[in-house]
């Protein structure tokens, strides 16, 4: 079953910009698996302990 989505994005006054207009998504039927997020990339996670 398709569905439809639109994305805004919403300023801290309230204001609202769309980003992409209305589309029709088909979901998939199965999610990819994943065991892991990927590895952080910050600073703070890059310096050696």
């Amino acid at each position: 079953m398709p569905m439809r989505m639109k994305v805004y994005e919403v300023d801290r006054d309230g204001g609202i910009r769309v980003v992409h207009e209305e589309s029709e998504v088909v979901p998939l039927k199965r999610p990819e698996e994943r065991h892991a997020y990927p590895a952080c990339e910050c600073d703070l996670c890059k310096k050696p302990s």
